[in-house]
């Protein structure tokens, strides 16, 4: 199972940054992150070892790193050297176990070592699920026709359009800015 959470990690300065990840969940073992070559978690967890796994339910965080808005609060982790998220409903520290390197997506295998829950989960309303579905397709512009974009993010659209709140609309609109500027980009180079 793919469980989508923010990750923090701290770069050799002790910067923290913030990214949404997909985290592996597999009965028994590990929990796996497998960032892209090449980012700057990758980067972080290389030099660092050690990320902090959070769990919110503002979409906000997830499309706005998407769009280039990584600059979230956070606070010092509890046990590790690390950053929580402030928006984190609960986090989960860890360390870097065993690493399976990869040329496109190396595997870092973690072992939890503390977890807190700071706020209740009051549940998810429908855009909040395709805010984070669209934020995925945005991830991946480089990667996917327009088409196939323009539709999935119609269909997404319904459920934003029908049960919404504020930090959802706020989340939707930058990601269609950001389609509509990366186009832009586009038809500029291809000028």
């Amino acid at each position: 199972m793919i469980q989508e959470t923010v990750v923090t990690t701290l770069d050799a300065e002790g910067r923290p940054h913030v990214a949404p990840m997909g985290l592996t969940l597999t009965t028994g073992m590990r929990p796996v992150l497998a960032p892209f070559r090449p980012s700057r978690t990758l980067d972080n967890l290389m030099t660092r070892r050690s990320v902090v796994i959070n769990y919110t339910d503002d979409v906000r965080v997830i499309a706005g790193c998407i769009c280039g808005r990584h600059d979230w609060p956070t606070r010092p982790a509890t046990v590790i050297e690390g950053a929580v998220l402030t928006a984190a409903l609960a986090h989960a520290e860890a360390a870097v176990a065993v690493v399976e390197d990869d040329p496109m997506r190396p595997r870092f295998h973690l072992d939890v070592v503390h977890e807190e829950t700071h706020a209740p989960f009051r549940g998810l309303n429908r855009a909040k699920a395709a805010v984070v579905e669209a934020a995925v397709l945005v991830s991946r512009l480089h990667m996917l026709p327009a088409e196939r974009v323009d539709a999935e993010m119609a269909h997404l659209a319904v459920a934003v359009g029908k049960t919404a709140g504020l930090e959802e609309l706020e989340a939707w609109g930058w990601l269609q800015d950001h389609v509509a500027a990366w186009r832009a980009r586009a038809r500029e180079s291809a000028a």
